[in-house]
């Protein structure tokens, strides 16, 4: 192997560190915590899991965690109606509805009843169109978190050319936003797309989050390119991601192991986003930089 591994693990910790003293220094200003609401709906197994995981990280940076079990089958009216009260209570910064719901819930009309200004999911239209259009606002965590690994990694991406596979509302289009933002030259690729091996051979950064196993291959990748994997597959071989690792690793630069790499960045930028929702509710400045290096 001659790529570097990408340790998304050890630089979500130091975020999250960075965060726990943000939340101090918040306190000091505020005379309050950050506080985030997580709701869950039915009985999901990996939902669970990652609601109590989310729920121990809010704790251990010294937030105030909500949560909000409710059974699969309450009403979609029900719900909204839990979120409406949520967006309206001063101890909660951020509201999160842990995705997938029940089938006879409407996703989209849940996650669009939150207050943008507490949607640290970023999934709310209103935020997709500030990341569009360069105004403050909440980026998914998954790309947030893709951007400051890619940016820890190489430093100034301005003129990169960049191609993210898989064109999804949680993480494509927000992906390929930050990465033009960056000044980057991006290509979104799909399932549609003519001559995928041929672009992505062309690109200098790869963002696979497609959710098909060892889907791009090894020789696909340009030689020093640099791979992030966004996939998680369970294989019978176990966790997999999107990229072949063994094919991709003989000829990339640096690369994002499957686990350990893009997951553990996820819950770090939850609650990144979380203090920076405290901080733009109560009118206190703050610098997203001396968090991440990413804004807005």
């Amino acid at each position: 192997m001659t790529a570097e591994l990408i340790d998304g693990k050890a630089f979500a910790l130091r975020l999250r560190a960075r965060v726990g003293e943000g939340v101090a220094r918040f306190r000091a200003a505020a005379g309050r915590v950050p506080g985030l609401a997580v709701v869950l709906v039915g009985e999901d197994a990996a939902s669970a899991v990652y609601v109590r995981s989310k729920g121990k990280a809010t704790v251990a940076a010294g937030m105030e965690s909500f949560e909000h079990r409710l059974p699969a089958d309450i009403d979609e009216a029900s719900l909204i109606a839990l979120v409406e009260r949520l967006n309206a209570d001063a101890a909660v910064d951020g509201i999160l509805v842990q995705l997938p719901l029940p089938g006879h819930i409407d996703a989209a009309r849940v996650l669009l009843a939150i207050d943008p200004d507490k949607d640290v999911d970023g999934f709310h239209p209103v935020n997709a169109g500030r990341l569009a259009t360069g105004l403050p606002g909440f980026v998914p965590c998954t790309p947030l978190g893709c951007a400051m690994l890619l940016k820890d990694q190489l430093g100034d991406l301005s003129g990169k050319d960049a191609i993210v596979i898989g064109r999804s509302n949680i993480v494509g289009k927000p992906m390929a936003a930050l990465l033009t933002a960056e000044s980057c030259t991006v290509t979104i690729a799909h399932s549609r797309t003519h001559d995928l091996p041929g672009h992505v051979h062309r690109a200098d950064i790869v963002v696979a989050a497609v959710g098909r196993a060892n889907f791009v291959k090894g020789e696909w990748i340009k030689p020093g390119a640099v791979v992030i994997d966004v996939g998680i597959n369970r294989t019978e071989d176990g966790l997999v991601g999107d990229v072949d690792f063994g094919g991709a690793a003989m000829v990339a630069s640096a690369i994002t192991p499957v686990p350990g790499g893009v997951g553990p960045m996820t819950i770090a930028c939850l609650l990144r986003n979380t203090l920076v929702a405290a901080h733009r509710r109560d009118g206190i400045d703050y610098d997203a930089a001396a968090f991440d290096g990413i804004g807005p």
